[in-house]
């Protein structure tokens, strides 16, 4: 009886770390894609959290490892909704469509601007640790697997579906940085527009083409 207690008890307890470390991962995700890099503070992060300065230091001892482990948390989500998504579709339209859905929302994320200028700039190497692109490389090339198996699912060739795949994701990438310096979302909702009627005309045209 009293080995049965002590398990529940060391369960419940375990059960209570998990939700501290992700009420301060959460409470970081917010904290820093409003303030960014340079405004990003523990003690604010301790604050939104609810806990206290020394519940946070001793799940995540300094600033740098809270920052890896945020821009882990986040691509990992968003690398399970991507496959999620991607499992979920059933036409070759439905798949673009989709796939630049999920491209967009990775992409155009304060968080991935973040981790960028993380891996730019070599924020973390100082103390060791600048591993972002490891971290973005373990997320999304899962990701972009589970988008490649889709498209080829839907009918696609495997050599077509894996260049319109690096296209769309390269495309949304570099107009997500371009928002650093002129922002303009009309004409973005515009230009992904184009792209998926160019993309579904590129596949007619390939469709309509008499084998050789």
């Amino acid at each position: 009886m009293h080995m049965t207690a002590t398990r529940r008890t060391r369960r419940t307890q375990a059960e209570r770390t998990e939700e501290t470390r992700a009420r301060i991962l959460d409470a970081a995700v917010h904290v820093l894609s409003t303030r960014g890099y340079a405004g990003f503070r523990t003690a604010e992060v301790a604050t939104q959290a609810g806990v206290s300065r020394g519940a946070l230091t001793h799940h995540f001892p300094s600033r740098d490892e809270l920052l890896v482990a945020v821009v882990a948390d986040v691509f990992r989500r968003s690398g399970e909704l991507g496959r999620t998504r991607a499992g979920s579709v059933h036409s070759v339209d439905e798949a673009i469509g989709s796939l630049l859905s999920d491209s967009r929302d990775f992409f155009f994320s304060e968080l991935f601007l973040v981790a960028m200028d993380l891996a730019i700039q070599g924020r973390l190497a100082q103390s060791g640790l600048d591993p972002v692109g490891k971290i973005s490389a373990d997320a999304r090339l899962p990701v972009e697997a589970s988008w490649l198996n889709a498209l080829v699912g839907a009918g696609v060739a495997k050599d077509v579906a894996e260049d319109l795949l690096w296209l769309t994701n390269s495309i949304v990438r570099g107009l997500a940085v371009r928002r650093l310096w002129q922002d303009e979302p009309a004409r973005f909702e515009r230009l992904f527009l184009l792209w998926r009627r160019m993309v579904t005309a590129y596949l007619e045209s390939l469709r309509a083409k008499p084998a050789a």
